[in-house]
């Protein structure tokens, strides 16, 4: 594979386009399926987190308690990063993960299971939305900021010592850049030429800090040149220009020449957490508009590659797929009680 990286000290910035003119239209309608996917996941997850939650909202009560993070609005950074991906490479992802698990290939039935705490889950239910571990595909996720990162580097340094093609793909949020795991592991990255990607997503809040008060810098993709390692920043949730920059870094992961760093300026579409007022967020009315899949969807449809056919088959498909996962995690048991120590350290 070709790569046409910037120089090691650089950092590049890209902005939004108007698509790729030349970007092969089955992979562009895969980009599209895989946001759909994830989207219908998320909606589904979130009608089934809220159903019984009243009266009020407790978060403990219901079929799913606890906090729940989704991620409506970052499905470009995902379905544009996983594209170049097999599920030999690995993936370390947020407390926000559901649309990378997506779109890496985790059994929706078995992710979805855990996140109903059923003892069919990834964990047997024992871990939640936001502790998705799957060997099968090599994903793992945490609620701990920037947590990720490290855990990349061995994976990498794994993949490297085997002598494998296999890279890991580390992400995080803009808010996490600025912790001391995310500066040290871009230094040992670069170090030792680890065969890793770092992905920031850059939603413009830490919660419900607003980036330009929290970091010193626009753009963290800037940081990059610190450690010698390209980085780039792409503007406008743009999934094909994500799909572009990760393409190359990928392929100079695995040709051996190190890490890179992407930062995509992504949107939040809707709370911090489930049961967020968002008060804090006075952009929140005009945030529908720049919801990602129906902009992508008109892109596709004004260049001819998706009909009205197409998209409602693509539809169609991830609801038959994501409602029979739903449906495979509420048939399935809950843990029993007297397995509570099972599984754990002593």
């Amino acid at each position: 594979m070709t790569t046409h990286a910037p120089s090691p000290t650089s950092s590049t910035s890209s902005t939004g386009r108007a698509g790729s003119a030349g970007l092969d239209p089955a992979v562009r309608i895969g980009l599209y399926e895989t946001m759909v996917l994830s989207r219908t996941y998320e909606e589904a997850i979130l009608r089934e987190y809220h159903a019984d939650k009243g009266p009020g909202f407790d978060i403990g009560k219901g079929l799913v308690p606890g906090e729940m993070h989704l991620s409506a609005g970052q499905e470009p950074v995902a379905a544009g990063v996983c594209a170049h991906l097999t599920t030999d490479d690995a993936v370390t992802a947020t407390h926000r993960p559901h649309h990378f698990a997506v779109a890496h290939g985790m059994d929706l039935h078995r992710m979805t299971a855990e996140i109903f705490g059923r003892e069919t889950g990834l964990g047997r239910g024992r871990g939640g939305h936001m502790h998705l571990f799957d060997p099968a595909t090599h994903f793992s996720c945490s609620g701990i900021i920037a947590e990720g990162y490290p855990p990349a580097l061995g994976q990498a340094f794994a993949f490297s010592r085997r002598d494998t093609d296999q890279i890991a793909v580390a992400v995080t949020g803009e808010g996490a850049a600025n912790q001391g795991a995310f500066h040290e592991s871009l230094n040992l990255a670069a170090r030792w030429t680890l065969p890793v990607v770092f992905v920031v997503e850059d939603n413009d809040w830490a919660i419900s800090v607003p980036r330009d008060v929290a970091t010193a810098i626009p753009s963290n993709a800037d940081r990059a040149a610190a450690y010698g390692i390209p980085g780039e920043r792409i503007e406008d949730n743009d999934v094909e220009a994500v799909y572009d920059a990760a393409q190359r870094a990928v392929a100079r992961a695995r040709a051996g020449d190190g890490p890179s760093l992407i930062e995509v300026h992504t949107l939040r579409m809707w709370g911090h957490f489930e049961g967020d007022a968002q008060g804090y967020r006075p952009e929140l009315a005009e945030v529908p508009e720049h919801d990602p899949i129906p902009r992508y969807e008109r892109l596709l449809r004004d260049a001819g590659v998706l009909d009205e056919d197409a998209v409602s088959r693509i539809r169609a498909t991830a609801s038959e797929r994501v409602e029979d996962a739903i449906a495979f995690a509420k048939n399935s048991p809950l843990p029993d009680a007297a397995t509570a120590t099972s599984y754990v350290f002593a």
